[in-house]
């Protein structure tokens, strides 16, 4: 039996060569679509594309010369940046004076260390953006992981376009011959990042893993895409586990529990892959796996595929595989997509049950565009070996729905930081000027699985371990801080400059706040007449994704980590609200009624302040985004099932999950760090101010919309929306680490 997940975000996959569009699913945040390439063709293609660089190399070196393109002027030649998303700079102040971070409390001596401002609202995708482009989520259009389609009101990717359909290459009259699949994948983020304004002037860069990257852009230099890159299913992360423990009832999200049975020594079973593109119906590819228990029970001997095309592998109890190749084949043609996983074994005794990660796009024969140029991944694998493409590669997931355990994470963590670690030494040593920039998300990731270990009264502590990861934030630091030395002593101080800086800081998360619920109870959203009623209480409730909302009479809703959209007849489909003063007094008086609303059980206002988008941004984009966003204070965000915009009957609820720690909050509580080893000519900078300090650095006119300023040479006055603060002494966390 399998246990589907129930809060699965679907999307459309796009299949170029092969396969006709089929769903895909991912928690929220974001679904994503995969476009199937014949394996071969990439190769092919990559090959060719190589030939041609070598060929191409000493005509683009003349050119060079003659037109001066590709000098840098100045003393800077190689700008590094390395980014560990999430890190807090009140964890980190504790851990440099604690002695964990001491390469780090150096460049703090010697240079420069603050908060960073992060972005409005704090969250990776829109954070990162900003990084990028040097404008805020107005100028760039990233909101958040997701939104909603003003015409059908249903949840959509914000970062990516999936469009399929089919063209005709000869028509006679009305009929239509030899037709090929068209459509592609598009990146929705507006702006040019400053890494392709670099190559305009041929300033190579190489960017690894920055995310919001996918698909890759072109532009001089290589990149690796980072988050929202999917899985061969085309969601953001579906592992697989099977078990014999009849207890475990399945996911709310995120993959699939599949209850096995044991003959003696042998679990016989198939791995599920993506949709099979020659069935007349729905029907994922399979591949089938046979278990065999050895040793007594720490050891698992792993039979994967049909008779005469299976490989073997031998894992223990606890133990890792390595990346494995899947190979699926349609049984309806001669389509197939391959990927790579890793299996992991929890135990086998009393009851059995092992882990496959998400099926990763295989980064050496790809069948979608997740690297720029495509021999990029394609040589990095071949080098270094296989690695985890997908954009949210630590499977919090897995751990949230207790299918693994923090070891389990942990372990994982560290094999993803490693493969990052090669790939970022690899560029040190091939991009000798320009820049370089390469994101770890491992202290992202840990903070949100094993925060609840900072706070012994966080609900998610219960039934849980509160001992065995209580240390594992400081050694993800202490991890970070060591890399940096590694860093350190491939540059040269004359010529090249280091940046180190996160896109957000992090919190506890410890109350869930369901905005739907309490925009219903003040007459705000109406749910249709038919729907559901919760029996304790009375209220009306609905299921996920607004399905039972009642649209002739809503005025206002929520959807994804921070927004509220106002149903406005000049955006939405079915909106009630008309511009002008009715718009102004709807935003009004929920904006008033959320500033007074308490936590029932702890008496405590919840919000720093809920933001009007029009008094914080000015772009041309903020007509797309939500109208209202929720500035909460430390410990509470966005209920899980008002991000997938569901109507429960109460509004408050204990965060229990492993999830534990969190951002999406008012950002002015949870800035980044911003570490340098030199000077910068501001107490306190932005991640918008990172797009002009590159260009300068590399003597690059700066373009007039950018936002930011440089962080060399003299800065005018800071005009931002919001005054940028770090935490208040009062409320720091890092006195929970000792």
């Amino acid at each position: 039996m399998t246990r589907r997940p129930t809060r699965l975000l679907a999307f459309s996959t796009l299949v170029v060569v092969f396969a006709a569009a089929q769903p895909a699913s991912a928690y929220i945040g974001p679904g994503a679509g995969v476009a199937f390439l014949s394996g071969g063709l990439v190769l092919i293609g990559a090959l060719f594309l190589a030939v041609a660089i070598v060929l191409a190399y000493p005509v683009k070196v003349l050119l060079r010369v003659l037109t001066g393109k590709g000098r840098i002027k100045g003393e800077t030649k190689r700008m590094v940046i390395i980014g560990f998303d999430g890190m807090d700079p009140l964890l980190a102040q504790r851990f440099m004076d604690e002695g964990r971070m001491p390469n780090m409390k150096a460049i703090a001596q010697q240079g420069h260390f603050s908060p960073l401002q992060t972005s409005w609202p704090s969250m990776s995708p829109v954070a990162w953006s900003s990084f990028s482009t040097g404008v805020d989520a107005s100028r760039h259009n990233i909101f958040d992981f997701i939104t909603r389609d003003p015409c059908t009101y249903l949840p959509i990717l914000s970062s990516t376009e999936i469009t399929q359909g089919e063209k005709a290459l000869l028509k006679i009259g009305k009929k239509e011959f030899f037709k090929k699949p068209t459509g592609g994948i598009r990146l929705l983020r507006k702006g040019k990042p400053w890494w392709a304004i670099l190559g305009e002037k041929k300033i190579f860069s190489n960017i690894i893993r920055v995310p919001i990257t996918f698909p890759p852009e072109k532009f001089h230099g290589a990149c690796l895409s980072g988050m929202c890159v999917p899985d061969l299913k085309g969601t953001q992360g579906s592992f697989s586990f099977w078990t014999t423990d009849s207890s475990l009832t399945g996911p709310e999200a995120g993959g699939d529990v599949n209850m096995v049975g044991r003959q003696g020594n042998i679990v016989r079973c198939s791995i599920t892959g993506p949709a099979d593109p020659g069935a007349a119906k729905p029907e994922p590819m399979r591949i089938p796996m046979k278990v065999e228990v050895l040793s007594e029970n720490q050891k698992l001997r792993l039979t994967i595929g049909a008779k005469g095309d299976d490989q073997v592998v031998e894992l223990g109890v606890k133990e890792y595989s390595d990346w494995i190749t899947l190979e699926f084949k349609s049984k309806h043609g001669g389509a197939k997509a391959a990927g790579i996983a890793r299996f992991y074994c929890m135990g086998t005794d009393p009851e059995f049950g092992l882990y496959m990660t998400p099926i990763q796009i295989d980064p050496a024969n790809p069948i979608m565009p997740i690297a720029h140029p495509t021999v990029y991944s394609i040589y990095l694998a071949k080098k270094h070996g296989p690695f985890a493409t997908l954009g949210l590669a630590e499977d919090t997931w897995a751990l949230n729905e207790r299918v693994i355990d923090e070891e389990a994470f942990w372990k994982q963590s560290l094999n993803i930081w490693e493969e990052r670690r090669l790939q970022l030494f690899d560029a040190l040593q091939t991009t000798r000027k320009g820049s370089v920039v390469c994101v770890f998300d491992g202290t992202d990731r840990v903070s949100h699985m094993f925060h609840r270990y900072l706070d012994p009264e966080h609900p998610a502590n219960e039934g849980k371990d509160t001992e065995w990861g209580k240390d594992k934030i400081a050694e993800i630091y202490e991890k970070a801080d060591g890399l940096i030395a590694e860093v350190q002593s491939k540059l040269d101080p004359k010529r090249d400059v280091l940046f180190i800086i996160s896109d957000h800081g992090f919190c506890q998360f410890q109350r869930g706040v369901n905005l739907n619920a309490w925009l219903r109870d003040n007459g705000f959203l109406v749910l249709k007449g038919d729907a559901s009623v919760d029996e304790a209480t009375g209220k009306q409730i609905s299921r996920d994704w607004l399905q039972d909302v009642d649209w002739s009479k809503t005025k206002a809703f929520s959807l994804g980590l921070t927004g509220l959209f106002i149903n406005r007849k000049a955006r939405e489909r079915g909106g009630i609200v008309e511009e002008g003063e009715e718009l102004r007094q709807v935003k009004k008086e929920i904006q008033e009624g959320l500033m007074r609303l308490e936590d029932p059980k702890t008496g405590q206002t919840i919000f720093r302040e809920v933001f009007d988008a029009e008094d914080i941004f000015t772009g041309p984009y903020v007509f797309e985004a939500p109208d209202l966003f929720a500035g909460y204070v430390r410990g509470y965000r966005n209920s899980w099932n008002c991000a997938t915009g569901a109507v429960p009957a109460e509004t408050f609820s204990d965060n229990t999950k492993s999830w534990s720690g969190d951002h999406c909050i008012d950002p002015r509580e949870v800035p980044g760090v911003m570490f340098c080893d030199r000077k910068i000519n501001t107490d306190t900078p932005d991640l918008m101010d990172m797009a002009p300090t590159a260009l300068q650095l590399f003597g690059c006119n700066l373009p007039p919309y950018l936002q930011g300023q440089p962080l060399f040479g003299d800065r005018k006055p800071d005009k931002k929306p919001k005054e940028a603060q770090p935490v208040p002494a009062g409320d720091d966390p890092a006195k929970e680490v000792a």
